[in-house]
C-alpha cells in the first residue's frame, strides 16, 4: 500500500524538507526554508515536477515554517488532506548510546533527546524543535527519529573509548560517537547495489567530504571505524574544522593568547581548517581556483587535506584487512576531481588505480580497468535514507 512520508531536516535557521511516495520512493516536492529567526521573513525555495521557485513568506520560527509547508502540500495538491501523511522522519544529530537504530518518537525517546543536548547543543534542541511542531499540527502522524550516529554505535569499545580516565566514559559518556551516520549507510548499500553484490561481503571506506567531512570503515554491512568523535570536530581537516591536532595546542593558546575555552572552540569550529590555513575561503572551489594562480597558501591547504584524507584510508584499509570500494560523496567528494585525484595519486599499493577521463566526467565508478579497488562517486541522499527508516518503522 502507497504511503507519502517526508523527511524533515532542521537547522538553527533553516528547515529542510522531502516528501516521497513509498514504497515506490517517487519523490513529490522538496524544499528549504532559509533565515528563520532573522527577520519576520523566511526564503522559501522547493522544486516539484519541473518547477523550481524561490519566494519569501512571511514567520519567523521553525513552527511557522512548518504552518506554511503543511498549508503549501495542501494548496499545491501535493496531498488533499493531511491524513494522508503516514509518518515523518527526523534528523538528529545526536543519539548518544541510547539510540543504536532509529526510534519513533514517544514520550520517553523524545526525553532522551532533549537530555543528549548536552551532547550536541547547537543541534539537539533544533531537532526538537521540529519534531514538537509537527506533533503539534498532526498529532496522529506517526514521527520517526533517524539519528547521525546510529550507524556508528557497532564500533567495537577498542575504536570508540578514549585513552582517558575510564570514569570519564562511565561518568559522563565522553567517547567516540561519529556523525555522517545516515550518509555513510547510504551509499554503502547503494555501491553494494552497483557492484551486484551483498553489502555483507564488502569491506568499504566511505569518504563524506564536504564542508564536514568524515570517514567510515564498513565491513560486514556494519561501521567499524569512523573519524570524527565525540563532536564532528575530530578526524579530518574540513572548510572551518581543524580536525584532529595536538591536544596540548588548546591550553597552550590559552595560556599565550589569554584566549577563553569559549574563543579556542569557536577558534577551532569556525576559523580553522580551509578559512584558517588560507585566510581567504572555506570554500574548496575558490581555493582550487587561487592554487591553479600560484596561490602558495591555496596549494598547502589542498595537500593537507588530501594527505590527511590519504592517511586515513590507509588506516582504515589495514583495520579492515583491505578495501573492496573506495567512495567519494558528498559536495567536494562528488564534485570535485581535482581532489579525488590528489587523494587518489600513488595509493596503487592498496590497488587503487583511477581512469582520468571517467574522473573529469564525475562518473559513477572512476575506477581504471587494472584497479583492483572499486573507486566509486556517489550522491549521498540522507533524506531518502531517513524516509527508508521512516517507511520500515511504521
Amino acid at each position: 500500500m502507497a504511503s507519502k512520508i517526508m523527511s524533515i531536516n532542521a537547522g538553527s535557521s533553516s528547515l529542510k524538507f522531502q516528501l516521497f511516495e513509498m514504497p515506490e520512493e517517487t519523490l513529490l516536492v522538496k524544499g528549504l526554508f532559509e533565515r528563520i529567526g532573522l527577520e519576520d521573513e523566511m526564503i522559501f525555495s522547493y522544486s516539484m515536477k519541473d518547477a523550481k521557485v524561490k519566494t519569501s513568506v512571511k514567520g519567523k520560527n521553525h513552527e511557522a515554517a512548518v504552518d506554511f509547508l503543511l498549508q503549501f502540500l495542501l494548496e499545491r495538491g501535493v496531498v488533499t488532506s493531511l491524513d494522508e501523511l503516514s509518518g515523518v522522519g527526523h534528523r538528529v544529530a545526536h543519539g548518544g548510546e541510547d539510540f543504536k537504530k532509529s526510534s519513533l518518537v514517544n514520550q520517553d525517546a523524545l526525553r532522551k533527546i532533549k537530555d543528549l543536548s548536552k551532547l550536541a547543543p547547537l543541534h539537539n534542541p533544533v531537532n526538537v524543535v521540529g519534531i514538537e511542531a509537527l506533533q503539534k499540527d498532526l498529532p496522529d502522524c506517526p514521527q520517526v527519529a533517524v539519528f547521525d550516529t546510529s550507524f556508528h554505535q557497532t564500533m567495537e569499545a577498542k575504536n570508540y573509548v578514549y585513552p582517558l580516565s575510564y570514569r570519564f566514559y562511565e561518568e559522563d559518556s565522553v567517547r567516540r560517537y561519529g556523525f555522517h551516520g545516515t550518509s555513510h549507510q547510504f551509499v554503502a548499500a547503494e555501491a553494494a547495489d552497483y557492484l551486484k553484490k551483498p553489502l555483507e561481503s564488502l569491506k568499504i571506506i566511505s569518504c563524506h567530504l564536504g564542508n564536514g567531512a568524515s570517514i567510515c570503515g564498513i565491513k560486514d554491512g556494519k561501521s567499524v571505524i569512523t573519524s570524527m568523535g565525540f563532536t564532528p570536530l575530530a578526524g579530518l581537516m574540513m572548510g572551518t574544522r581543524c580536525g584532529d591536532i595536538d591536544p596540548s595546542i588548546i591550553p597552550f593558546l590559552q595560556n599565550e593568547k589569554n584566549l577563553s575555552a569559549s574563543e579556542v572552540d569557536k577558534l577551532m569550529n569556525a576559523e580553522s581548517g580551509f578559512k584558517g590555513v588560507t585566510d581567504f575561503s572555506s570554500d574548496t572551489r575558490d581555493i582550487i581556483s587561487e592554487a591553479k594562480k600560484g596561490n602558495e597558501r591555496a596549494k598547502l591547504a589542498l595537500d593537507m587535506f588530501a594527505g590527511r584524507v590519504k592517511q586515513t584510508i590507509g588506516a582504515y584499509a589495514a583495520e579492515l584487512n583491505g578495501v573492496d570500494a573506495l567512495i567519494f560523496t558528498a559536495g567536494i567528494g562528488e564534485n570535485s576531481s581535482v581532489i579525488r585525484e590528489m587523494i587518489c595519486e600513488d595509493m596503487t599499493f592498496f590497488g587503487i588505480h583511477i581512469d582520468q577521463s571517467k574522473n573529469q566526467q564525475n562518473a559513477k565508478n572512476i575506477s581504471s580497468e587494472d584497479s583492483a579497488t572499486q573507486v566509486m562517486v556517489i550522491e549521498t541522499n540522507e533524506e531518502l535514507m531517513i524516509v527508508r527508516d521512516t517507511f520500515d518503522l511504521i
